[in-house]
Parts: C-alpha cells; structure tokens; sequence
C-alpha cells in the first residue's frame, strides 16, 4: 500500500488481506481511495497495481447534538396560544438519523408544546400566558435518534403586555413652596405607579403645558423651579403632569399639580411718596395732626402688616410722634417757631415679618408763624448821648426792636409812651429813628428820660430811652461870695488845730465837662488861706492856730479856660472859750438841716437873737451846728451859741448866762421865728430827762466839748463846729452795786441797828425793829 502516516488500513503483504489497521469514522472520512501493488520475488520482480475503493458504512455511534446549549426567547404574555417562540436545532452526524425533540423538564402547566420540524423541534405555545403567576420558564428540551439523545436549555420570558396605565395616588396635589427658595429647589416629587413591569412600567413624566418657572424631571417626576418665585407677582401654578409608560401602545395618566407660594419677607414697606412735607401752626395744642404717611407692603399675613415708628429716625426731640398704626404724625408738645422753623423728621415703616424689614422716609414740617411773641429790644435801658446845641431835626439816634415772628407779624410800630411832655423829641413809627425837635441845653436839662414802645399788634415791649447830653463849654463858672467861719477853741489837747482840707471854693460851672482852676487874687498875701489851684481844695495856714480873732477880705477868681469868675472870700476866726461854752445853750430848730441853715438862714438866725436880746448880732456867737440824732426821723438841727454882754466894768460877768439865754429866748420864741423863718422846739438840754438809767440808777449830766469836728459846707459858707458832748453818769442807789446796779447790797452786815436792835434787809436798804424795853430810829 502506498499510504501515508495515520492510514487506516494496513495489507498483509503475504496474503494480501486488507485490514482495518486503525478506527474508522464514517463522520470523519466516508470514503477511502488507494491504489495496491503485487510484486513478485524474481528478479527481476515483477509488480502489478490496482485501485482499491472502499467505503465507510455508517453506525449509530454519534448522538444528536443541540446546536446551542441554552436558547432564550420572550413572549408577550397576550400571545395568542399556537403561536411559535422558537425553534430548537440539533445536529446528529450519523447519516439517515431522524431525531426527535420533546420538551422533558420545565414546562409548567405544560403552557408549551414541541414539534419536529424541517429537522429542528418547533416550540409553540399550547396554553395562554400570564405574567403575573411566571414571569420565566426554563424549559429542558430532549434531542433523540432514538438511542442517544441531547438536551438543552430554553429560557422563556414572558413580557408585560401593558395591560395597566400608570397611576398617580391623587388626581389633584397641592404643594407649598416659599418664594424665597433659589432655582433648582425641588418643590415635590411626584410618582405614579404601573402595575407592568419593565418597559412597560417605566413611567415617563412630562408637563402638558410649558410654565416657564418649574419643569419636570422625566424619569423621577421632580418638580423643580427653574426661575426665581415672587409670591406678590403670582401667588400659585397649576400644572397638567403626565405620567406615560414605555409600553406598546403607550399608556398614560394625568394629575393635577397646584403649587401654592408662600409669602416670605422679602419686600420691605414702600411708602407712597419718596418724602412728605406738611405745616402747622405753632401755636396749635399738643397732639394736633399734621400730615398723614402711607406705605404699603407686597408681603402678605405678618409680613404684609405695617406699622410706623420715629424709632431709630428723628421725632424733631421729641417735639412729635406718629401713630402706628394709621401713620398720622402729630404735635407732642407746643411748638415755637422763633426757636424751630422747620424740623427734618424721619419715621420709618416697618412690616411685622421675622425678620422685621423697615423703610426711611424723609418728613419735613413747616412751623407756621402766629403773633405769640412781642417785639424784643435790644435793650431795657438806652443811654444816647448828643451834644448840646444840636441842630433841631437831627436824628440822634434809631431805637429798634426785633420781632422773632414773620411776615406782617414781624411789622412794629414805635411810639414814645411817656416822658416826652413837652415834645422835644419824635420818634418815626416805622424806622425808630428819634429826632430832635428843640433846643437841647445841658445846662437846662442834661437828661432826658422817655419810654418807647414797639408795638407788633396787640403785643407791645417797652424800653427806656436815656439821652444825656454832652455839655459843651458854652457857660461861664459861677461863683458867689462867700465865707470861711474858723470857730477855733483852745484847749490843752494836741492836734485841735484843722490841718487837713475843710472845704473848697464853692465855685460851680454848669458846662459839667469844664475842668476848672482856682486863684486868690487879692488879699492873701499873707497865705493865711492855702488854696489847690486844680481842686479848690482850701486849707487854713498854721499862722492862724492862736488865741487871735480874725477878720479877712479876699478876692477869688475862678476859670474854666474861656470863661472866668470872681468873688470875695471873707476869713471870720472866732476864738472860742471855756468861758463862752459853759454860758452856752443849745437851741432846737423843727424840720432844718446843716446846708439849708448855713445858706441862707444863719444870716436871718443871728439878726433874731440879736433882736429878742436887744444886742448887736456881732456879739451873738454860734459855735456849734448839729443835727440831733437821737430823735429818730425827725429832722431837728441843735444850734449852739453864747451872747456877750454889753461892756460893763470888771470883774462883772462878760456873758449871758445860760439860764438867762433860755427864759428869754424861749418866752420870745415866736418873735426869733418870726424874724428867723425858724421854729424852735422846747430845750431839752438836759439829757437825763430821757431816764436812760435802768435799775433805779440815778442820772447825773456831764457836759464836754470837742473841737476835732470836720468844717461843714453849704454854698456860700464853711462853718467849724465845736460839737459839744452831753454825758452822763449812772449812780446805783444804796443797797446795790455792780455795773448794772444788779447786785444787792446786805446792809445789815455793819449791825446798823446797834446792840438793841434788830436789823431786817429790805430791797433798797433795812428796817431795825427795837428789842423790848426799847424804842427810837
């Protein structure tokens, strides 16, 4: 054989037997063709060939084999029973073999039938489905030739026919959502449910209509915004959901969805205007409205609710409030608008929301002038100074006031109300301006003293208006004669002698601003009298402190630099003494003073004693003028003086004395006030008539003089008194003793009564009683 390795067959090369020499597979080669030669031993050999044909016959060695292990198929579960699922396979490779299929395993309730078909096992559905009790089959599947067999495994689906629509739980939904929430915010999830299964449960979501602030999540049925809510521009949504599956045909069902927004506080009060302005009165009462401010919020509930407040603003101090309720701004307390005219106010609205939102508002108040307050002067009191001799109709000055109102309130009226009589002056009574309307003379009248009026009807002010005139030198100084009576005592005590100033030259300018000065001219050349030229301050010269009487006539002049004066000056030195003051009396005068007595009636006062006495008045001579103290308001003038006799030869006495002095002068008395113009008033020289002593004391009077006493001044005279000094002593009577006679004396202490008496102490003094057997003092 000429074969190659693997060759099946094999020839016995003796007998020529062809063999099997290996296995044969009919399914692998059927069919065999090789060619066999015989070759003899000679030599040389001779060979022969021939075809060999041979031919494997089948036997049933193989099994049927499933061309798929496992098979998968679905099926509606309303698939109408005969119709196929599918067709199994299988293979057998033995030739002419027939295989059968059945189904072995699985077929529950025997829903499937098999058949053998066109050499593949038809699966058909014998019975009707339904998904709800299985929703799979697994199927085992035989393949048999009738010895050997094969199985497979079919797996059978059986799919929702879609026999339900989704579902929504509710036909209408109504869900809440704050406007406030951002975009993006899932308001509600809404579901329906399918009681398919797989595509046919997939439930797809849509909304019917577009609205444009929410959409819809397909596959999940979120409901989200997709714009900002505004509860005050729209306040709720309805949307038409669908809820489709994925069925076929496709089923649906529709709900309703009503969105409600809720209101949150996102708008805060807005007030009608941007600002308000309103007036009033100032004088209206406490609590008077003014003006109303309204605001309104978008917000609703709480948040919606306004109420007005000047908390955290401006109430103008406290001067106003507003109502919180209905916005009315009014007067808290009285107003003033000379101190206030306007006030800038600021209130706020603010909502009831958490948190509270709040508006400013700017509020102005204009404060109405009324007539309350009276014109005002700058002044109580004015001093206007013009000068004298100023042109009649000149304006001296211009006498306002001010009125803190406005307007026709504000207008005053001036009018002079008192002191103008007669008229010298006018006042405009629209400019204040006041005019002379005569002749202004100092020296006539420096002052002039008026009350103005400002008149802001029916409220007036009133201020007084001083107008002094400054003097110009247009007057020559004026001087009278005059005297210097120096009544000098000699005594033993140092320093009588008036050294210092006693006076001055009793000149007078009526030009006030003049300065003058003073001259002697004539007549004291001896210096008896030392005169300041700028003061006219007088001094006696030391020349004249002796016991000489004296008698001299000078000549002063007096100038104010334009204008001069002269007079005489008579010195009259009297020397005063101890014989003439114990001969002395002192006369009271009723309603006198020192000047008045000096000038002009000291002359009148001596001629009437002179005359009542039938003496020369030269011989009367006054030493003492002094008002009398002791009388309280009474005005009386004590006026000393002594009269000398006539000359008589010695040693007879010189003076009149002092009792004679007083019968007489008291018993003529109405003759001396005739001839005086002066009353005189009973003597009362006696000072312990007054009864000064206490405790029973005893008064004793004690008279001295002192000669330190200043000159006294009228205008033509300067006079130097010798006051005299009535004391007194008190004595305390017997049986006291001590500063006040406070103290009582025992007079019994010395046994005054003797030694057959007793003595008993009384007040003021003792009593002996006489023992028995005995009697006298």
């Amino acid at each position: 054989l000429e074969t190659g390795a693997g060759f099946p067959f094999a020839i016995n090369n003796s007998t020529g037997w062809i063999v099997v020499a290996s296995e044969l597979d009919r399914e692998a080669v059927d069919f065999y063709s090789f060619g066999v030669e015989a070759q003899d031993q000679g030599t040389p050999p001779m060979a022969s060939s021939a075809s060999v044909t041979v031919t494997v016959l089948d036997v049933n060695d193989n099994s049927p084999e499933f061309t798929q292990r496992e098979y998968s198929a679905r099926l509606n579960e309303d698939a109408a029973v005969g119709s196929s699922v599918l067709t199994v396979s299988a293979v057998d490779r033995d030739a002419n073999s027939v295989i059968t299929y059945q189904i072995s395993s699985g077929n529950t309730r025997n829903r499937f039938s098999i058949t053998s078909q066109s050499g593949g096992g038809l699966i058909s559905l014998a019975l009707p489905l339904d998904y709800k009790l299985e929703r799979q089959y697994l199927l085992t599947i035989a393949a048999s030739d009738g010895t050997r067999h094969d199985t497979a495994h079919v797996v059978v689906n059986v799919t929702d026919a879609n026999t339900h629509r989704p579902v929504f739980q509710s036909s209408h939904y109504t869900v809440n959502v704050n406007e406030d929430r951002p975009v993006g915010t899932t308001v509600v999830v809404i579901s329906a449910t399918d009681e398919d299964t797989g595509e046919n449960a997939r439930i797809t979501y849509l909304m019917e209509d577009s609205i444009p602030q929410f959409r819809i999540a397909a596959d999940t049925g979120a409901v989200t915004t997709q714009m900002e809510l505004d509860y005050e521009d729209q306040v709720s949504y309805t949307l038409a959901i669908t809820a489709r599956d994925n069925g076929i045909p496709q089923k649906s069902d529709t709900t309703y969805l009503e969105i409600l927004v809720s209101d949150v506080n996102d708008n805060a009060p807005q007030f009608l205007r941007d600002s308000y302005q309103g007036s009033v009165y100032e004088d209206v009462p406490a609590f008077t409205s003014v003006l109303q401010v309204s605001a309104t919020d978008r917000d609703s509930g709480l948040n919606g609710r306004v109420f007005y407040t000047f908390q955290g603003g401006d109430d103008g101090d406290g001067d106003f409030i507003i109502e919180s309720t209905s916005g009315i701004v009014r007067t808290l307390r009285r107003l003033d608008r000379e101190n206030v005219p306007l006030y800038s106010l600021r209130a706020f609205a603010v909502d009831k929301g958490v948190p509270a939102r709040r508006t400013p508002v700017d509020i102005q108040v204009t404060v109405l002038d009324v007539n309350d307050n009276p014109p005002v002067f700058e002044r109580d009191e004015f001093d206007i100074f013009v000068e004298e001799n100023s042109p009649i109709g000149l304006v001296v000055a211009r006498i306002t006031a001010t009125d803190p109102d406005e307007g026709t309130n504000a207008q005053i009226m001036y009018q002079i109300v008192e002191g103008n009589i007669p008229e010298v002056f006018q006042l405009d009574i629209f400019s204040g301006e006041l005019t002379a309307l005569a002749d202004l003379d100092y020296e006539t009248k420096a002052e002039y003293v008026m009350v103005v009026q400002a008149t802001s009807a029916p409220l007036v002010s009133r201020a007084t208006v001083h107008v002094r005139l400054r003097d110009t030198n247009d007057n020559s100084p004026q001087l009278k004669n005059f005297e210097i009576l120096f009544n000098n005592y000699i005594t033993n005590r140092s320093g009588s002698f008036p050294g210092g100033v006693i006076g001055r030259i009793p000149a007078h300018d009526p030009d006030v601003s003049d300065s003058l000065t003073y001259a002697f001219e004539q007549g004291n050349e001896l210096n008896l009298v030392l005169l300041d030229p700028r003061s006219g301050d007088l001094r006696l010269s030391p020349a004249l402190d002796n016991n000489r009487p004296l008698e001299a006539v000078m000549k002063v002049s007096v100038s104010d630099g334009v204008h001069s004066a002269t007079a005489q000056c008579t010195l009259r030195v009297t020397v005063i003494t101890d014989e003439m003051l114990s001969n002395s009396i002192t006369l009271r005068l009723a309603d006198m003073s020192q000047e008045r007595f000096l000038s002009p009636l000291l002359s009148r006062f001596l001629e009437g004693v002179a005359a009542v006495l039938a003496t020369p008045r030269h011989r009367v001579v006054l030493f003492n003028i002094q008002a009398d103290t002791d009388v309280g308001s009474a005005r009386i003038l004590n006026v000393s003086l002594s009269v000398l006799l006539p000359p008589a030869p010695a040693p007879a006495a010189r003076f009149f004395s002092s009792e004679e002095l007083q019968e007489r002068l008291y018993l003529n008395r109405s003759l001396l006030a005739s001839i005086s113009a002066q009353r005189v008033l009973p003597f009362d020289d006696n000072i312990c008539l007054r009864e000064p002593c206490e405790n029973y004391m005893r008064c004793v009077s004690v008279l001295q003089f002192d000669s330190s006493a200043p000159f006294l001044a009228s205008d033509t005279i300067l006079f130097r008194p010798i006051h005299p000094v009535t004391g007194l002593r008190c004595r305390c009577p017997p049986g006291f003793t001590g500063d006040y006679c406070e103290t009582e004396i025992d007079l019994c202490y010395s046994s005054p009564c003797g030694g057959h008496g007793r003595c008993r102490s009384r007040e003021g003094g003792f009593t002996c009683e006489c023992h028995e057997d005995f009697t006298g003092e």
